[in-house]
């Protein structure tokens, strides 16, 4: 008996018969168009990867605010100015605090002067009875105020009462100069927000 015919290349030893479908094209284009590269960025490309790396978190989807710009993002609040009032120069807490230490100074300077060097002490005990239950830094000034225009008060009534002879001219001039001279130059320490610390002065009031 004689064989059929065969189909072409049938006769080699191992050879395969033709795939009769053509093989598959990517979906959107025609199988004659040549396969397209893929965008920059997606994997395979030779885009750059998005900061941070890839693939990003979250199941390979980007976080719902983008990402990050490169470095980070500052910390909250950094390179801003913090809030919040400004206080007063020359290291006072507040304005207030301020005004009544120069008062407790500048005051019993002018008291002195006007009363004839019997009223000095008067301004810094107002000053401490006003303020110095609220603020520490205030009752320094005015006790130190006071003391001292207290000392040369005292100088300056015994003066009046022996105004009769010469000596007693001498220690009012005396009362009144002092006085007012030292409490001038406390008065400018104490707007520098400094504690003047008065010579000649004794401390009766703690």
């Amino acid at each position: 008996m004689t064989e059929p015919p065969r189909p072409p290349g049938a006769g080699d030893a191992g050879a395969q018969p033709p795939d009769p479908t053509p093989p598959s094209a990517p979906y959107g284009s025609s199988a004659d168009e040549p396969p397209t590269a893929p965008l920059s960025g997606a994997p395979g490309a030779g885009g750059y990867p998005p900061p941070g790396g890839y693939p990003p978190p979250s199941g390979g989807q980007p976080p719902s605010g983008g990402y990050p710009p490169p470095g980070g993002y500052p910390p909250p609040g950094g390179g801003y100015p913090t809030g919040g009032a400004y206080g007063a120069s020359g290291g006072w807490a507040n304005n207030e605090d301020k005004t009544w230490a120069l008062v407790a100074h500048f005051g019993g300077a002018a008291a002195m002067f006007v009363s004839g060097g019997v009223l000095g002490w008067l301004p810094p005990l107002v000053a401490m009875l006003a303020r110095g239950n609220q603020s520490p830094t205030v009752r320094q000034h005015a006790v130190a105020a006071l003391n001292f225009q207290l000392l040369w008060s005292i100088v300056g009534l015994v003066g009046w009462v022996l105004a009769c002879i010469v000596i007693g001219f001498l220690a009012v001039g005396a009362a009144v100069i002092i006085g007012v001279l030292f409490g001038i130059l406390a008065g400018v320490k104490a707007n520098e927000g400094q504690l003047y610390r008065y010579p000649m002065s004794i401390s009766l009031v703690k």
